[in-house]
């Protein structure tokens, strides 16, 4: 594990994305953050700050957000992120990264308990993550497929592969992938009241209402999911069932429509054309169909993974 130690005071920042490059003496050429098509280069060119400018004017907030601790950085900067620090009994986790780093906030931070670790869902939040790593002696957790986007090397960031990565009292970062290759959710187990609570960054934006969730591509330019996505759930349907649902009865029925070929090679039978609580099995079907019925009453989409 890469833990570092120790804080850097000068180094160029990105003024409109928020990314911190390594050390030099001169402002980087370009931003490659913000020249990809899932960001964009400000209307008056590309800005740089350093973070001893941007401690002159600017000052964090942090505030309660449901048994989360929000901190955020006003006024706004770059593009208006802000980190979550999760408690947990066994050690403080901050998800998602800012730029602003200063002594009170690091002051704040410490008297209740620190960060054991530092966890990101994406690029668009990297911002200052090697001085917040450095300042607490934290790993910073990033997905290897988007390794590419770091501008600040550092012995601190600890790249991880694969689908999950089991963390601490139960938290697990996963690839969701969508708006980048590496784009990760954290499973917040005890959230919620102990209803569990996924922390998703932008990889799933919830809408106005919050009854929806959309996934984009580009949420600046309204790109949808690139045919990356759309190929990988061909492979994941092979592990899925679809139904039809019929509501001649008094509350709704499953039929199974499809079944993909892995499960019916694991189970040595297809299931099209029963009813689902029999493919389910009977403590599989008490468990979903109460949830099912009531996502067709309200008209929503359902699926259990």
């Amino acid at each position: 594990m890469g833990v570092c130690t120790g804080m850097e005071a000068q180094t160029y920042i990105c003024a409109t994305c928020g990314v911190q490059f390594a050390p030099g003496a001169n402002e980087p050429g370009h931003c490659p953050i913000c020249e990809d098509e899932r960001q964009y280069v400000g209307w008056s060119g590309q800005r740089w700050t350093t973070l001893g400018d941007l401690r002159k004017a600017h000052r964090n907030q942090m505030r309660d957000d449901l048994g989360l601790l929000g901190i955020g950085t006003e006024p706004s900067f770059a593009i208006g992120q802000r980190a979550i620090l999760v408690p947990t009994p066994e050690g403080n986790l901050l998800w998602d990264c800012i730029t602003l780093l200063d002594d009170a906030t690091v002051e704040a931070v410490q008297k209740i308990g620190g960060l054991r670790a530092i966890a990101i869902s994406h690029p668009h939040y990297y911002s200052a993550m090697v001085e917040w790593g450095r300042a607490f002696d934290a790993p910073v957790y990033l997905h290897a497929a988007d390794r590419q986007w770091v501008m600040r090397p550092d012995p601190c960031l600890e790249f991880w592969g694969g689908e999950t990565r089991a963390l601490w009292a139960g938290m697990t970062l996963i690839r969701a992938g969508g708006h980048f290759d590496g784009g990760t959710v954290l499973h917040w187990p005890a959230g919620a009241e102990g209803r569990g609570a996924l922390l998703t960054g932008d990889i799933v934006q919830v809408a106005q209402d919050r009854r929806w969730v959309s996934f984009m591509y580009s949420f600046f330019f309204f790109k949808p999911q690139t045919a990356y996505e759309i190929d990988r759930f061909e492979e994941e349907k092979q592990d899925m069932i679809f139904c039809a649902v019929s509501h001649d009865h008094d509350s709704p029925r499953y039929v199974v429509t499809y079944e993909g070929q892995r499960l019916i090679d694991a189970f040595g039978e297809t299931g099209a054309g029963r009813r689902l609580e029999d493919v389910l099995g009977p403590e599989r079907a008490a468990a979903t169909l109460p949830i099912y019925d009531e996502c067709v009453a309200h008209r929503r989409p359902w699926c259990t993974l």
